[in-house]
């Protein structure tokens, strides 16, 4: 698949078969995201990838303590509530999946299913926990901006292999669970996951492409005749 194409086609994928992924094929995608580039070459990312027993564990005590009401628990500071055109972008997206779903505003038990959904990591067969070097916390900013290079391209890379991906922060806001379960070394600090299958082409949420900004809006061009 040509990048351009990769780039404009790929969404986010919320519903995946129950199929498994072999490792080979994830080894492959891994090898390619990892040509991302770094800060000064440094490479501080560390990449979990969790499947099988593991990961169901994962879900269960990611479900159980958030149904508990156990406050999320994260290893990065949190954004807290976004305002603004910020939080416009959000709602825009919650409706256009919410539409899709057929979830009514007023239908408390499916929103509250669509939600837990996120903490049970989409039932995807494979979630990968993306993690950096707690070294460079206090340098976390940094570390942060080159996660997000490695994720983008895991999830393009995926995406070019036939296969679906959602970056998912709900699979990790109880970063205890996914510590425990996952042996993530205490000398990593564990920023997101990403989960990660074969899309289920019936699965309605997942034919949802959300809208972005036009390139006036998000660039300002100076210097240019």
């Amino acid at each position: 698949m040509e990048v351009t194409q990769a780039m404009m086609e790929r969404r986010s994928i919320r519903g995946f078969t129950k199929d498994p992924v072999d490792r080979a094929l994830l080894e492959e995608i891994i090898a390619l995201a990892n040509r991302a580039p770094s800060s000064m070459n440094t490479q501080p990312w560390h990449l979990h990838v969790l499947t099988g027993d593991v990961l169901e564990k994962v879900r269960q005590g990611n479900t159980e303590r958030m149904l508990a009401g156990v406050p999320p628990q994260r290893e990065i500071k949190d954004h807290g509530s976004y305002e603004g055109v910020h939080r416009q972008r959000q709602i825009e997206i919650a409706v256009q999946l919410f539409e899709a779903m057929g979830i009514e505003r007023n239908d408390k038990e499916r929103r509250q299913d669509w939600v837990m959904r996120g903490f049970r990591q989409f039932d995807a067969p494979v979630s990968v926990v993306v993690c950096f070097d707690r070294s460079l916390e206090e340098r976390g900013t940094i570390a942060h901006f080159d996660l997000g290079a490695v994720t983008y391209g895991l999830v393009l890379a995926a995406w070019d292999r036939g296969l679906g991906a959602v970056i998912n922060g709900q699979g990790i806001m109880q970063s205890p669970v996914v510590r425990e379960h996952a042996g993530i070394p205490d000398d990593q600090v564990i920023l997101t996951c990403v989960a990660l299958g074969w899309p289920d082409e019936s699965f309605a949420a997942n034919s949802v492409k959300s809208r972005r900004r036009p390139v006036e809006n998000a660039a300002r061009f100076v210097g240019f005749d």
